[in-house]
């Protein structure tokens, strides 16, 4: 046994002591690494959760700049004007254009006024009269007795637009059925492309260059050099987009009714399309499996013809409300044709159908119902307290703000809870497509008196707008369930609206409504009736 002697007691106890002295040291550096951790994890958590990785392919800023205008207005106007034509021979003598009262900026303000955001005007229709004066043929408004030779419709439309702050869009017919060169692939190109480089030079800012693939049968054999064309017009005018049938920037939607399919994808695969020869189908419908972005435009007439004719009448409000609906409802842009009278005015029997039109959607779409609602979701991206992916950022107008759900859930849910019921028979539901279009099916639901779940209406494709119409709905909890989606679904605005003007199934073509200071129909003046009306 080892005994403990006093000289080991005194050397123990500085060693005591010692302990004694560390032990707030050892606490301090403990306190330190405690606190930092959980300044690091609060500085972690305060960061945002990054926006989900788009779905490709995805939209240029011009094509979305394009599609946030939902609609614009096409003026035919030309020689076919004053010879009561559609598709002129090339052969009228200018002299025959002379528009004596025009007046571009009536034309622009009727656009502005009743909601269009871009004008579009036939620079040159198929019987290859310019309404500027163009170098490369005397076939033009400098051979005519307007303005004793020295007009230029081009200008005057530019200025006002830019004056009215209205986008400007221009049509250059590649079918020329006066220009002797057409049909010698290399000289008519090149002619091609010197008007075109005068049009992009001379008049500002061109928004949009329209082109199709019309051509009457047993005319000259063509080969456009359409590459050429596509590349000289983003050299020129980068801030443009280009219509043709297969894009590169929108489609034509593979009719001229007005309407888009039920479903419509801006995916497209331009490889399967040639321009003159389209698969209406596969143009109205777009393709999930697209490698191309090319949103769809839907080019339909006010009138029954292209061009001014004295003995036409414009359709009904509600049947450009139906257009509407199935245009830039179904992920469109809607292109409506306003022909100018021979006066060089659009007519005022046109005006009076466009202002109806313009105020019937303003009396539907002026109160989102949702907006009185509380709003939940099934799951929020970076967790309910993440105000950047909430879900009250579907009732804030416009697709830069959206409701994104938690990663890896297979249940997408918005709930909306009214404090009382509410009527209403449209949907409007947008995605915030700069991150890609990736909705495929969705439905709505509401709550019937029996307390159960009750589908109100199906939809497939959104896109940057889709609306629903259905028969009229009362309820006061609805829910949106996405049931399929490429990706992640994400919803950047919702609506609920009642529409108190469209008759499920019955559509008058040509009428005049009367609308009452709260916007309601007084009287409906039928001249036509469609027999049919495609699904909403």
């Amino acid at each position: 046994m080892i005994k403990k002697t006093a000289a080991d007691h005194q050397t123990r106890k500085p060693l005591k002591n010692n302990l004694k002295f560390r032990h707030p040291i050892i606490l301090t550096i403990i306190i330190y690494y405690l606190t930092s951790q959980t300044s690091l994890s609060l500085l972690l958590s305060s960061h945002p959760t990054p926006p989900p990785i788009p779905i490709l392919p995805i939209p240029t800023s011009q094509q979305i700049s394009w599609q946030l205008t939902e609609m614009a207005m096409f003026l035919h106007f030309g020689t076919n004007t004053f010879t009561d034509s559609e598709w002129g021979t090339g052969h009228a003598d200018p002299s025959v254009f002379n528009p004596t009262a025009f007046n571009a900026s009536q034309w622009v303000n009727v656009a502005k006024d009743n909601g269009f955001s871009r004008v579009i005007l036939t620079a040159k229709h198929h019987d290859g009269f310019c309404l500027w004066p163009s170098e490369y043929t005397d076939y033009s408004v400098k051979s005519s007795y307007w303005r004793n030779g020295t007009g230029d419709v081009v200008k005057e439309l530019a200025q006002a637009a830019k004056s009215a702050g209205l986008q400007l869009g221009l049509y250059l017919s590649p079918w020329d059925r006066h220009e002797p060169t057409y049909g010698e692939t290399l000289e008519y190109n090149e002619y091609y492309m010197g008007q075109m480089t005068e049009l992009l030079t001379r008049y500002g800012e061109i928004r949009e260059v329209w082109l199709d693939g019309a051509k009457g049968k047993k005319e000259k054999d063509m080969e456009y050099f359409f590459d050429d064309w596509f590349s000289l017009i983003h050299q020129l005018q980068p801030g443009a987009v280009i219509f043709s049938d297969d894009g590169p920037d929108t489609r034509w939607v593979g009719d001229e009714s007005g309407a888009a399919g039920t479903t419509c994808w801006s995916l497209f695969n331009r490889s399967a399309i040639k321009i003159g020869d389209t698969d209406p189908k596969y143009s109205g419908e777009g393709d999930p499996l697209g490698h191309d972005w090319v949103p769809a435009e839907c080019d339909v007439s006010i009138r029954p013809g292209w061009f001014w004719h004295a003995s036409q009448v414009p359709k009904s409000a509600i049947y450009l409300l139906d257009l509407y609906y199935k245009s830039v409802g179904r992920n469109c842009l809607l292109l409506l044709n306003v022909p100018p009278n021979s006066s060089g005015l659009i007519s005022q029997e046109d005006i009076r159908v466009l202002e109806e039109f313009s105020e019937i959607r303003k009396s539907i779409f002026s109160y989102n119902l949702a907006k009185g609602a509380l709003i939940s979701a099934s799951s929020v991206r970076g967790g309910p307290s993440d105000s950047h992916y909430g879900c009250h950022n579907v009732l804030e107008e416009g697709i830069y703000s959206y409701w994104a759900p938690g990663k890896a859930q297979s249940n997408w849910v918005l709930n909306l809870d009214f404090p009382e019921a509410v009527t209403f028979n449209i949907l409007l539901v947008q995605e915030p497509i700069q991150l890609g279009q990736r909705i495929i099916d969705f439905h709505l639901d509401f709550l019937n008196e029996e307390g159960e779940w009750e589908e109100a209406v199906r939809g497939t494709t959104v896109g940057y707008k889709r609306l629903l119409r259905f028969g009229k709905v009362e309820s006061s909890k609805l829910r949106l369930v996405i049931d399929k989606s490429r990706a992640d679904p994400l919803v950047s605005y919702l609506g609920i609206f009642e529409d108190p003007f469209s008759i499920l199934g019955h559509v008058s073509n040509f009428s005049s409504t009367s609308l009452s200071k709260d916007g309601k129909p007084l009287q409906q003046n039928m001249y036509h009736h469609s027999p049919s009306v495609s699904s909403f």
